[in-house]
């Protein structure tokens, strides 16, 4: 399915998921907790189900527009020239994306004064009415984008080459390193081996076997990510926790949490259009490892900071560590969580869009929006873990939660300069649009072969 056709029908199961929404939030409906209980579960699975769709096609479709998929010298207006590098571009792109999400979060706002002096209908409904304006630009630009053409399942392409990897004792040579364990799944080396190559069963081509070997490599950068976002959080209800026992004032508890997609909205500019070519003038350009070394750090000096004031919660307040049942809150006051909201804020922009970045141009053509969805798919896992950790992280423990993911983020930013740092080399061809058409396969190329003879089949492969 390609991603087009995905983010359309994402977008109408997620039409009808926030019209469900609405309805058990209405005040007749609400006065029955068990129905309207179910009514809000069921639309909660079936808005999941959309943004299953929507998230993992949207950004890679993003990028697939960049008019820049091979590196090219331009001018500048000031009369420079200077080389404008795809991989830079998507970064930018993917930047500005993530900017745009948090301008949507930011709307959380109203909805927290809605709910809290109206009703969590017009919460919801505030939401859905924005929502419903995502069809009507997609039926606009839908002619205008640039979409593959829809090939086979590239799954299958994948497995076939796992299985060969695997096979005659390969799990013996992956422990090894090097390339002799990938290159046994290589048409080039089979073709040597056996002095023949059969496409009906080896149907792809030794590009394809690396952009395997670059997608696994980023999937271990990935396995870290759970360990960020619990710094940007913590376990489960720990914050919350910790704002319960503080003195708010007439400021709602869930409105301080605003402060991470308004510290993203101030931030992202600065780096996009400061920090980054500011960086890169000076020649020291943040490669990725060092983006994510950076956002790693930002997390584990946030934890830091919630130790301390979780400490500091303890210490003031009536029932000692038992605070956050405690009736009477600390006189610690909930502004004080601002940077605990802010900091990991500034870390996402490193850590999440740079994840996005490695998905993107690490995956091989056809897989883009999987390995993306990969990337995503840590948040979900951190909050299961944090979710299933919940009932054990409570009073008197929670500064030392705080303490143990500090020391944990730390040592993940000092495994991607070191452990990874193989992955700041530039990936290139990975915005290729005749290999997302799936021409460089095999069984494509002997075709053109059959049609053109006087050609081998390398002539064609270095024409496409």
């Amino acid at each position: 399915m390609i991603r087009t056709t995905r983010l359309m029908k994402g977008t109408a199961i997620g039409a009808i998921a926030h019209v469900l929404l609405v309805i058990p939030a209405l005040p007749p409906v609400i006065k029955d907790p068990n129905g309207s209980l179910g009514a809000f579960i069921v639309s909660i699975v079936i808005l999941a189900f959309a943004a299953g769709f929507i998230k993992p096609s949207l950004g890679p479709m993003l990028c697939d527009q960049s008019p820049v998929r091979f590196p090219v010298i331009a001018t500048t207006k000031k009369g420079e020239r200077v080389i404008v590098d795809p991989e830079a571009t998507v970064t930018r792109y993917l930047l500005i994306f993530y900017w745009c999400i948090n301008v949507g979060a930011i709307f959380a706002i109203a909805t927290t004064y809605a709910e809290r002096n109206i009703g969590f209908w017009l919460a919801y409904l505030i939401p859905g009415i924005l929502y419903m304006l995502m069809p009507i630009v997609l039926f606009f630009a839908y002619k205008r984008l640039f979409v593959a053409p829809p090939q086979g399942s590239v799954l299958l392409e994948a497995y076939k080459v796992i299985k060969v990897l695997w096979s005659n004792g390969g799990w013996k040579r992956m422990f090894k390193g090097g390339d002799s364990f990938w290159n046994t799944a290589k048409p080039s080396f089979i073709a040597q081996r056996d002095g023949h190559l059969d496409t009906d069963k080896v149907f792809w081509d030794d590009r394809f076997v690396d952009e395997i070997k670059q997608s696994i490599q980023a999937c271990q950068v990935f396995l870290l990510i759970p360990i960020f976002q619990l710094a940007d959080g913590g376990f489960g209800n720990e914050l919350n926790d910790m704002s319960s026992a503080m003195v708010t004032g007439s400021l709602p508890n869930d409105l301080i949490s605003n402060w991470n997609s308004l510290a993203i909205i101030v931030a992202t500019p600065i780096i996009t259009w400061g920090l980054y070519p500011f960086m890169t003038r000076i020649g020291w350009p943040l490669k990725p490892m060092t983006r994510m070394c950076i956002g790693f750090i930002l997390g584990s000096l946030t934890c830091v900071i919630c130790a301390v004031i979780q400490s500091r919660v303890y210490a003031t307040s009536p029932c000692g560590k038992n605070a956050s049942t405690c009736e009477t809150p600390s006189s610690v006051s909930l502004w004080w969580q601002i940077p605990i909201y802010s900091l990991p804020a500034i870390g996402e922009i490193f850590v999440n869009v740079t994840s996005y970045e490695l998905a993107y141009t690490r995956a091989p053509a056809r897989m883009k929006g999987l390995v993306y969805a990969l990337a995503l798919f840590n948040s979900a896992l951190a909050s299961a873990i944090g979710l299933a950790c919940s009932n054990a992280i409570t009073d008197p423990y929670l500064e030392w939660t705080w303490t143990a993911l500090a020391v944990a983020c730390a040592l993940c930013a000092i495994s991607f300069p070191t452990y990874f740092r193989h992955l700041n080399k530039p990936v290139e061809g990975f915005m290729n649009a005749d290999r997302q058409a799936g021409l460089h396969q095999p069984k494509v190329l002997e075709a053109k072969v059959n049609a053109f003879p006087g050609n081998r089949v390398e002539d064609f492969d270095e024409k496409a």
